[in-house]
């Protein structure tokens, strides 16, 4: 093998390694029954070794000026990059959680291919298995393919075989993924790979159409003028989340939620499913601060949002390419309705600006620049947000790995930029998850976000079930008009209006938005951060209709 150069994008997540902040992804799954070890090995041996970049080592240029590079690791051994390990008892969620833990505060070995795993045994009735990859090997959504790749639909498919020597080139690794779950096939298990949704929608890393970043990246005032936000964003407040950084990390996950239950909580709201369990983290957030004492009275705070900027032609490759977003989230709101709006009309902005494509510039500025500079740089992204936040959505129907069936998918990002707090949604067979990952330093009981998390959600689901979707009309003739279809409009805030002389959505169309704001600003200051810029329009659209 040649001598492969690190893209810059790559190079930039090799070199923020820092041993307070680990650059790699950890993934952990769960299995309903024992892996079998050496079926495993034949997976690891069959469907990923013969990809080179999983034998490859890095190697840093001698001077200054050159770049890193892959090579073929001669001293290869895949036994260095497999162990085979044992829970204590009782072997249940939090004694895996304290292995995951551990795991995710132990650096890899540089000397070797950036890529480990764990074989648990001992966990409930089956076995468990702890991944841990470097994040210059490849992103979230590539690293999704590769697990795909190592998969299969059925417990009795036959074990990887090696390939003839003179057999017909296989696709790419992503490409096999890609084969069997999106292309229509012929075989029993057609319908089964048609339904697979890695590319959904409402995945946060997808937020955005790629093809229209990159057309609002090559108009160069959208650019600038995206680059000065982002430069322009004051430093975010200081919180318990904030602070020195040290090794120990903690990770947490919750229990499986029907992704039945989300949708009806999206669709009751006219939201997405990501606007719900965004909205319903930042209330566990909010209830961690306040189980701390802290104020959150007008906090707001800012995650990094990846968001995917991957053309289809280039999901088969390796590599990293997303761009970064600031998401301000309204912790400062109480009503879980409220704020589920208010996530929702955010994100909804962030949808049609270049900020991804010019944080991906940024990105690859740092994996040509020096190490000052890029520490620098670091320091800057950290100063401005608090979190990292992110989604990779997986396949709806269950997969088996080895001749086993994974229960379950858990994953965390690294803290990029010296964050200390990290946030996770993965769904996987028609469930979604939540991951939380820590400082221990700083946060040493990340359980309480996950409870909060739970308190805020099971809200939102009792409170949805009194709302109509938007999307049906009502049979009665209210005497108001119902101003929660507006979009950034809860019941508080519907009342507030109410109870100022706007009921109908003639009154708020005919509203002006300045007069808006200061009636938000004046209710005690608690609704002052929400914009009511659209709601006249929203309403003369509802009129018209």
């Amino acid at each position: 093998m040649a001598k492969q150069p690190l893209s810059y994008v790559d190079a930039a997540w090799l070199h923020m390694e820092d041993p307070t902040n680990l650059m790699m992804v950890t993934g952990v799954m769960t299995f309903t029954t024992p892996l079998n070890i050496d079926h495993f090995k034949a997976v690891i041996q069959h469907r990923l070794l013969k990809y080179k970049r999983f034998r490859s080592r890095i190697v840093e240029p001698a001077l200054p000026i050159g770049s890193p590079h892959w090579e073929l690791d001669p001293y290869f051994d895949l036994d260095a990059h497999l162990h085979h390990i044992a829970l204590p008892q009782p072997g249940g969620q939090s004694e895996l959680q304290e292995l995951v833990s551990d795991l995710m505060s132990m650096p890899l070995d540089f000397s070797k291919p950036l890529w480990h795993f764990h074989v648990v045994d001992n966990y409930q009735e089956g076995s468990a298995l702890i991944g841990r990859l470097h994040h210059c090997i490849a992103d979230g959504i590539a690293l999704m393919q590769v697990l795909l790749a190592m998969t299969d639909l059925s417990a009795n498919a036959p074990w990887p075989q090696p390939q003839a020597k003179k057999a017909k080139p296989q696709p790419g690794l992503l490409g096999r993924a890609y084969e069997m779950f999106m292309k229509p096939a012929t075989d029993a298990f057609t319908t089964a790979r048609q339904v697979t949704e890695w590319l959904v929608q409402e995945g946060v890393e997808t937020i955005s159409d790629p093809g229209h970043l990159l057309d609002l990246a090559q108009q160069g005032a959208e650019v600038a003028l995206a680059l000065g936000r982002m430069l322009a964003l004051p430093p975010d407040p200081k919180t318990v989340f904030k602070g020195k950084l040290g090794v120990s990390k903690k990770a947490v996950w919750s229990r499986p939620l029907p992704l039945s239950d989300v949708k009806a909580i999206k669709n009751a709201t006219g939201t997405t499913v990501n606007d719900v369990l965004i909205s319903a983290l930042a209330g566990g957030l909010r209830h961690y601060l306040l189980q701390r004492g802290e104020s959150v009275y007008g906090l707001d705070f800012r995650a990094f949002v990846p968001v995917n900027i991957r053309k289809p032609e280039e999901i088969e490759r390796l590599g990293n390419k997303f761009g970064l977003v600031f998401l301000a989230l309204p912790i400062y709101i109480d009503d879980p309705l409220e704020r589920l709006m208010e996530v929702h009309q955010r994100m909804e902005t962030l949808k049609n600006t270049p900020e991804a494509v010019v944080a991906f510039g940024i990105l690859a500025a740092m994996g040509m620049t020096p190490a000052d500079v890029q520490r620098v740089i670091v320091q800057l992204f950290a100063l401005k947000a608090t979190a990292v936040m992110t989604n990779v959505p997986g396949p709806s129907i269950p997969l088996f790995m080895a001749g086993s069936q994974i229960e379950e998918l858990m994953f965390w990002v690294p803290q990029s930029g010296r964050v200390g707090l990290g946030t996770s949604i993965m769904s996987y067979a028609d469930n979604v998850y939540l991951g939380i990952v820590t400082d221990g330093g700083l946060i040493a009981d990340p359980q309480v976000i996950i409870d909060g998390f739970y308190q805020e959600y099971n809200l939102l689901m009792a409170r949805t079930h009194n709302i109509p979707s938007p999307d049906v009309p009502t049979t009665d003739v209210p005497t108001t008009d119902d101003l929660t279809r507006i979009k950034g409009i809860g019941p508080k805030v519907a009342n507030l209006l109410q109870e100022n002389a706007i009921t109908t959505y003639t009154e708020l169309a005919a509203a002006d938005p300045q007069q808006l704001r200061d009636l938000l600003g004046n209710s005690s200051g608690r609704y002052r951060f929400i914009d009511p810029t659209t709601w006249p329009e929203q309403a003369q659209a509802l009129v018209k209709s």
